[in-house]
């Protein structure tokens, strides 16, 4: 199923981009501003970095937040997982 296309400008370190995306243009608009906010600290940091270099490292920031959530989403299905487990046998049978 082809779900519709939203076509949405962006400005990323002043530059403009056109997206295409099936997200809405709200979440798109708001994961530009993210990324943009991300660069521009860097660049702010203190050390003069040029601009692909600033966006490559927030980039590897961007992606370890990823990898620190999926982990910690991984523990609390885990933690779920055992609690469901633990209180199954109090439901009555129907339940189970």
């Amino acid at each position: 199923m082809n779900q519709k296309k939203n076509v949405v400008k962006v400005t990323i370190l002043g530059s403009e981009y056109t997206l295409r995306t099936e997200t809405s243009p709200e979440h798109a608009l708001a994961v530009a501003e993210y990324v943009d906010k991300a660069i521009s600290e860097t660049m702010d940091s203190g050390a003069r970095v040029e601009a692909h270099k600033a966006a490559i490292l927030a980039a590897l920031r961007i992606a370890g937040e990823l990898f620190e959530a999926r982990e910690r989403a991984s523990t609390l299905a885990s933690e779920m997982k055992a609690l469901s487990d633990e209180i199954r046998p109090w439901l009555p049978p129907a339940k189970r």
